[in-house]
């Protein structure tokens, strides 16, 4: 059924009056208001009755008048649509941003009405600019992030290239961050890494940007640098700056930081190389360590490019089985009676040849291999005991890295049930560094073991500044004297006293001493003489394979081969 043309009129005028678009519609030949419906009238905040038959120059300011009558003009001249966006001031809704399409309508080839559809977009326009922001920005400090800084990182270098000077890039790493998560919790860290961008942030002028690239890292650009020592002294402010301690919890925390700068031109003409090679110094600056700025040199890729080779070419020999164990024997001071070895990881590189483990071992811990390593050690380590005498007793090192990473009660654990080792034969060597990180959850972990019957000695005894102290915490079953001591045995008085009273300690205590590093028979007879109960040397033996440390064990005593 059609409807009548009254009808049609009201049912047209009930939709166009609840369009939430803003619709106005004028005179195409005075410019004159001839309806709005009820989304214009809440933009313009007035009635239509005080619109309708009026003007722009009426109703508006003059400038906001005559921008509007000026594109009412240009569509009545070229018939074309006209969208565009403008600021629309409303008396008690503030300015709002309008985004307005403007079309003509013709009767017969006859202009006869300009209609307007009028949409606020003043929210989504703010609801885009966060996202853009968000995108562009961490959450946590509200810093440039990566993204942003590496758009900007682009800009100054193009900027270099043309005009010349420099740009400065430094990379800072917060010194010792991660124990403020463990201890006070990452609530507490948050609070920390907010303080960081608020003091960064008063280091650097206008021009400058500071930016987070994650966890406890940041950038500082410098874009238009005077010379290289501007960046060092900035450097310098932010170190001093972030080892100022920091107030969390009603606790006071010292972090302190490192600075790695790169500069351009010399340093890179990209920024991707530029932030390469400040974050080479950075590392170079925290393996000095920590606390420190350096700056870029080229010797560091050099020196990173072998890093990064023998980090491959290590998970590729793990991974292949070419890790070796090696056993050096320890040995009871009065009877030169074998009773047990040390097991000591070896890498036979097919092209360095034997790599040292000073220099692999800290680079299994860095990149998290040290656990796999540690768990192959002594499966391997507890698999050969067991063809041994069942009075000789195999040592395995543990690095204070496992324990960090994972509990290593469960790879003890299983490689005494896989090899049927008793757990009285099985010694595990920690270092004084164990019980500085996290003691208290150490402490458990060392009884965990000692539950398990394995017996727990502690190794480099002395080097540390709190070795005494801890032997109050746990029950060692052995102290092990470090080489250090016994070297300088019969030229340093010192060092004759710390072994006479660790000896005593030991047999007050009812704990075996072992002295590491012996050499001569004089520095033997000295260490017997002080009553410590193991000896351990190339003047027994060097670390062998372990088809030679079975052959040593049919020797009866007197070991002397020390080739």
């Amino acid at each position: 059924m059609w409807l009548a043309d009254a009808a049609t009129s009201r049912f047209l005028d009930a939709i166009i009056d609840n369009i939430p678009a803003a619709i106005f519609v004028k005179d195409a030949r005075d410019l004159r208001f001839l309806l709005i419906n009820k989304a214009a009238e809440q933009q313009m905040q007035c009635s239509r009755r005080d619109v309708v038959g009026r003007t722009n120059a009426e109703l508006l300011p003059a400038s906001e008048a005559d921008a509007y009558d000026a594109v009412d003009q240009e569509v009545l001249r070229s018939g074309v649509m006209h969208v565009g966006e403008g600021v629309f001031r409303t008396p008690d809704n503030g300015d709002r941003l309008m985004h307005t399409t403007t079309i003509l309508v013709k009767d017969h080839g006859v202009p006869r009405y300009l209609v307007g559809i009028s949409e606020d977009i003043t929210e989504r326009r703010a609801n885009e600019a966060r996202i853009v922001h968000l995108a562009h920005h961490d959450a946590l400090t509200d810093l440039p992030n990566r993204v942003f800084l590496h758009e900007r990182l682009v800009e100054a270098v193009a900027a270099q290239r043309r005009s010349g000077g420099l740009v400065g890039l430094l990379c800072v790493d917060l010194d010792n961050f991660k124990a403020v998560n463990d201890s006070l919790g990452h609530a507490a860290g948050d609070d920390v890494l907010r303080e960081v961008a608020e003091r960064l942030r008063g280091c650097v002028r206008e021009d400058e940007l500071v930016s987070r690239n994650g966890g406890d890292e940041f950038t500082v650009l410098q874009p238009r640098l005077g010379s290289p020592d501007e960046a060092r002294q900035l450097a310098e402010r932010l170190i001093v700056e972030l080892s100022r301690p920091f107030l969390v919890n009603d606790q006071e925390i010292v972090i302190g930081a490192s600075v790695g700068i790169s500069v351009a031109p010399q340093d890179g003409e990209s920024a991707d190389l530029l932030m390469r090679h400040a974050d080479m110094a950075l590392y170079r600056a925290k393996a000095e360590g920590r606390g420190a700025a350096r700056f870029f040199e080229a010797t560091m890729d050099a020196r990173l490019q072998a890093r990064r080779s023998l980090e491959r070419d290590l998970r590729l020999a793990f991974a292949k089985g070419e890790l070796e164990l090696y056993y050096q024997p320890l040995l009871t001071a009065g009877d030169e009676r074998i009773s047990g070895f040390e097991a000591l990881l070896r890498w036979r590189h097919a092209e360095r040849g034997f790599v040292s483990p000073t220099e692999f071992i800290p680079v299994a811990e860095e990149i998290g291999l040290i656990g796999p390593i540690t768990e192959w050690v002594l499966t391997t380590a507890c698999a050969e005991a067991v063809g041994w005498p069942g009075d000789v007793k195999v040592a395995v090192n543990l690095s204070p890295a496992h324990f960090r990473k994972q509990n290593p009660v469960f790879a003890i654990a299983r490689a005494l049930a896989e090899s049927g080792l008793a757990p009285s034969r099985l010694e595990v060597e920690i270092t004084e560094t164990v019980l500085l990180n996290d003691s208290e959850s150490n402490l458990a972990i060392l009884h965990q073991i000692r539950a398990l019957g394995v017996r727990i000695a502690m190794d480099d005894f002395g080097t540390g500044y709190s070795s005494l102290s801890y032997l109050r915490f746990f029950p060692f079953d052995k102290i092990k004297i470090d080489r250090s001591f016994v070297h300088e045995l019969h030229s340093n008085a010192q060092c004759a006293a710390i072994v006479r009273a660790v000896t005593s300690l030991g047999a007050s205590l009812g704990v075996v001493t072992t002295a590491e590093g012996v050499e001569t028979v004089d520095q033997m007879e000295r260490l017997r003489a002080e009553g410590c109960h193991e000896l351990q040397g190339f003047l027994f033996s060097r670390p062998v394979p372990a088809d030679e440390a079975r052959a040593l064990l049919g020797v009866a005593s007197g070991i002397r081969d020390v080739s």
